[in-house]
């Protein structure tokens, strides 16, 4: 389903000194896993998740999406392909705080180019009802908890049908509890929908979550 091939990406600062962030990454990922990046604070696995999120390009080799090359597409392609290919979770939720949960909920449905199958609303109050949210539809986020809030997350991420989740340090701003009941949901989004999903995380205990663990240290894969 993606696969890096050779892939660098080098910054530079002040037009002058080069930050080498990933050194000749080749890494592939098969519809249906489950995958952990694990590293520590610097260890390139943020860039790493950028690329597999389509949000940045390398500076040298091949991402093949599903076959498509996309190291040539431009700034429309890639964007369209984002939204209907990969649906993002972070730690700080990223929620809009004047948009009830439903409107959060359908945000990508709006910015989308992609002709929709369903009708959004109708499957986002679905989503609401069957992941335990039922009676939040109009709240707004400042009024739910944190495990609630990541949830809408999840459910933003899932409307617009992605085949890839991608969660960055899901569970970084939830207590052990909490973080656990996320997991099992990305577990079992997985296993039941067979929902590709990378969690990208410096904890070894949510790491475990993972079928496949990949280590990354100063820009390379140490494990795959």
């Amino acid at each position: 389903m993606i696969k890096f091939k050779n892939v660098w990406k080098i910054y530079k600062i002040d037009n002058e000194i080069e930050y080498i962030a990933l050194r000749n990454i080749n890494l592939e990922i098969k519809k249906g896993e489950f995958i952990s990046v694990i590293g520590p604070s610097g260890s390139g696995k943020s860039t790493l998740m950028h690329l597999l999120g389509l949000l940045d390009k390398p500076t040298k080799g091949e991402i093949l999406i599903e076959g498509r090359n996309i190291v040539n597409f431009n700034d429309g392609q890639l964007s369209s392909l984002r939204n209907e290919f990969v649906g993002f979770v972070f730690q700080q939720f990223n929620l809009i705080p004047k948009l009830t949960v439903l409107e959060n909920i359908l945000l990508p449905t709006i910015y989308t180019r992609k002709k929709l199958t369903y009708d959004p609303k109708k499957k986002a109050l679905e989503l609401i009802k069957r992941f335990g949210l039922g009676g939040k539809e109009y709240s707004y986020p400042n009024k739910i908890s944190g495990g609630q809030q990541q949830r809408v997350a999840i459910l933003r991420a899932l409307i617009m049908e992605p085949k890839l989740i991608l969660a960055d340090e899901p569970t970084g701003n939830l207590d052990s509890k909490t973080g656990i009941e996320i997991m099992n949901l990305l577990k079992s989004l997985n296993e039941k929908e067979g929902i590709t999903v990378v969690v990208v995380t410096h904890e070894a205990d949510i790491a475990a979550y993972g079928k496949r663990i990949i280590r990354i240290k100063d820009g390379e894969i140490i494990k795959k």
